[in-house]
């Protein structure tokens, strides 16, 4: 407990970029921890340096060392996608401190004049996030690239939307002598090269505001695949509870209405939609384009024999099971026993089969009936129309 362990945002370009506190912390410590990139601006302070970003690699030495203070060096800032988070529950048995450091954002914020209190951040740093989804949902999204999916990638991928007039700001080498800042539409940039060290600022004005449900039958784009209507599928989504990362499975997808519902909704997570008919998983790919849906994964094929390779689901909607409904819900519930499954019936055969099933494994089901009734004028009188009820079954925890 007596050594003291410091652990410093250095921010972009070591020297140049460090804030005086954390300069001062390194002047007075014994020893120095980081990356190449991050020691190499602090060699000449004539102190050890130990080359490394593994944590426990880290641990080990400050360990097994007799010195009595440690800098660690991280790049940016230790509270922004930062090595600190995995590095701290290492060091229980030291004194710690963190030392906070200039941010890409921060910087690249200044640079292009757009106050970045109002961002949405994304790191790709070793992931391939859910960028069309941010940029749909989120009028301006940050993303720290740095890993495979390149800066001209995303531009192409944003057109294949129709996100083409998207705004984008390209910031590489930031705080280096060979900084360079790009800007542009995604239309205009999808060949573009950038250097490993780079940021983007995708800025889309055409953002939706308002994140609800119940999209209108009108907008899909549709065939004679079946679809689960607006209003039902508005008690569906309601029921399944999907959070913004949740893993989501729609079973018997039809034209992809629900599974667009999901998608909206777990902005960080991923739609598994599943239908045996080619034409159906046709329309899911024409959907998930219109709406921006990259994180929907469409799969042509029977959900009784590739449930066995998808992730653990949070949330389940079956909105068709071709007769296999008790095996499908059994595979849910092996794969995720917290798994909420939501069924649609239209027949009391469907209904007593999903309660049954439900029984059977231990589980009590929450059974709704909904009948919806529009209007339309005819002539000048405005007359009522009726579809089908529909029974809902919601299964919770086994």
């Amino acid at each position: 407990m007596n050594k003291q362990v410091s652990i410093i945002g250095i921010g972009m370009n070591g020297k140049n970029s460090v804030t005086a506190p954390a300069l001062e912390a390194i002047r007075s410590a014994d020893a120095i921890i980081g990356a190449k990139r991050m020691t190499d601006p602090f060699s000449d302070m004539d102190k050890p340096i130990m080359i490394s970003y593994d944590p426990e690699e880290t641990a080990e030495f400050i360990k097994k060392n007799t010195y009595e203070k440690y800098v660690v060096l991280m790049s940016g800032d230790c509270g922004f996608f930062s090595g600190a988070e995995k590095l701290l529950p290492y060091l229980v048995d030291f004194r710690t401190e963190v030392i906070c450091g200039i941010s890409s954002p921060v910087y690249f914020s200044s640079k292009i004049k757009i106050p970045w209190s109002d961002w949405r951040f994304i790191s790709l740093h070793g992931t391939d996030a859910n960028i069309v989804r941010n940029v749909c949902a989120y009028e301006k999204t940050f993303v720290l690239l740095g890993g495979k999916v390149t800066a001209s990638e995303i531009c192409r991928r944003l057109c294949e939307y129709d996100l083409g007039e998207t705004e984008i700001y390209i910031g590489e080498n930031l705080s280096y002598d060979d900084e360079k800042i790009i800007s542009g539409c995604a239309n205009e940039l999808c060949d573009i090269q950038t250097a490993n060290l780079a940021v983007m600022l995708a800025v889309n004005k055409k953002y939706e505001k308002l994140k609800g449900i119940g999209i209108p039958d009108c907008e899909f784009i549709r065939s004679k695949v079946p679809m689960t209507k607006s209003e039902v599928r508005s008690v569906c989504i309601s029921k399944l509870g999907i959070a913004n990362d949740s893993i989501c499975w729609d079973i018997g997808s039809g034209s992809g209405s629900v599974s667009v519902e999901m998608a909206v909704q777990c902005t960080d997570g991923k739609v598994y939609s599943v239908d045996r008919s080619e034409e159906a998983v046709s329309l899911v790919r024409q959907n998930l384009r219109k709406f921006g849906c990259d994180n929907i994964i469409p799969i042509h094929g029977c959900a009784e024999n590739i449930m066995h390779e998808l992730p653990a689901p949070d949330c389940v909607f079956i909105g068709g099971s071709g007769g296999h409904l008790t095996e499908i819900i059994e595979k849910v519930y092996e794969k995720n026993p917290y798994a909420v499954i939501v069924i649609t019936a239209v027949s009391l055969e469907t209904l007593n089969r999903s309660a049954a099933v439900f029984e059977n494994i231990g589980i009590s089901a929450e059974i709704t009936q909904i009948a919806v009734t529009h209007t339309k004028k005819v002539g000048t009188h405005t007359m009522l129309t009726a579809e089908n009820p529909i029974f809902i079954i919601k299964g919770g925890v086994k």
